[in-house]
């Protein structure tokens, strides 16, 4: 497991790596190593460090992100589906800046300050309210909010957060609603350090809570009988988890936009990689950051135009979704 955790951190390097050499000026990936290890030009250490860097990195910390918190999702609510992008969580985000791009952030510092902390507020609301609506009494008895009507809830209010988003864009200029439609797809393109620092330091400390709580979260795989008798509380317990969860996506959609089905791919791909009986942490962070990063390499190098990272995550994402369906239903079948 250990190697294999060192090969994807080998690959995320390579991306990593091309991602930095990939733009208007070409820079060779012996140059890049260079450069990195301390030489090169002044032209290349101001093209690499200055302009690429703050986005090659945002991107890693973006993809690892959203892989963490899509394992911990799908690990406490036992759900393949169950990820933040699906269950709304990312929608909440993007209402909430969108809402701030579109009204009192139209112009000035207000649009680049308001809209990620927007988004965070947005992405926290909208895991509270889902949280809310879900806790009640299951059919065996247990008080709480369970998996699968978690997951329910969560679709519907996505659906409602996504008509919110479009009506809000139709309500505002054409100038203005271009500007958010270029974030609301998950764009690389105004990354920086000051949406870098805020999600990498949320990352750090969302793996933090992740490794510390990875007996429990174990635990929670088990059941919630299992889990009583290990003498875990459930409700406490799953609630810091997804609270850890639902930040650390609400932050990493704050930084870029909504960035869609890495959440739910990453750890299911980690899992069938690393074949463990539960989502791994950190395989599925990993996994996440290979995933955006080469969905940046891709967008500046097979298409013929700068597309947005989002959409291409999208276009791997919905036959991914389409393969998860399958399965499960062959699973369900069989069983």
């Amino acid at each position: 497991m250990a190697v294999l955790a060192l090969l994807l951190a080998a690959a995320l390097f390579a991306l990593f790596c091309l991602d930095i050499a990939t733009g208007e000026t070409h820079i060779p990936l012996d140059r890049v190593l260079d450069v990195l290890s301390g030489g090169g030009t002044r032209a290349q250490r101001f093209i690499i460090w200055e302009s690429r860097m703050p986005r090659a990195l945002t991107a890693v910390v973006v993809g690892a992100a959203l892989g963490l918190a899509g394992a911990i999702t799908q690990s406490i609510l036992h759900n393949p589906l169950a990820s933040p992008d699906m269950l709304g969580i990312t929608s909440g985000a993007g209402l909430g800046a969108i809402l701030v791009l579109t009204g009192i952030g139209n112009t000035g510092a207000a649009a680049s300050v308001g809209a990620p902390l927007a988004a965070t507020l947005g992405g926290l609301l909208t895991a509270l309210a889902i949280y809310s609506l879900a806790w009640g009494r299951s059919a065996t008895g247990e008080v709480g909010a369970t998996g699968m009507r978690l997951v329910l809830i969560g679709i519907g209010v996505n659906a409602v957060l996504v008509a919110g988003i479009s009506w809000t864009l139709t309500r505002s200029s054409l100038e203005t609603a271009a500007r958010a439609q270029l974030w609301i797809n998950g764009s690389l393109n105004a990354a920086d350090n000051s949406t870098l620092v805020p999600a990498a330091l949320t990352l750090g400390a969302a793996l933090l809570v992740a490794v510390a709580s990875a007996r429990t979260l174990a635990a929670l795989r088990l059941g919630p009988e299992s889990v009583r008798v290990l003498g875990v509380r459930v409700q406490t317990q799953q609630a810091i988890l997804l609270g850890t969860a639902v930040t650390v996506a609400s932050v990493a959609t704050a930084a870029v936009g909504p960035v869609g089905f890495v959440a739910l791919a990453a750890p299911q791909i980690a899992r069938m990689l690393f074949r463990t009986p539960g989502e791994p942490l950190v395989g599925s962070a990993l996994c996440g950051g290979v995933l955006v990063v080469g969905a940046d390499v891709a967008s500046r190098t097979i298409f013929p135009v700068d597309l947005p990272v989002g959409i291409v995550t999208a276009a791997f994402g919905g036959p991914f979704l389409l393969y998860l369906l399958v399965r499960m239903n062959r699973k369900a079948t069989l069983s």
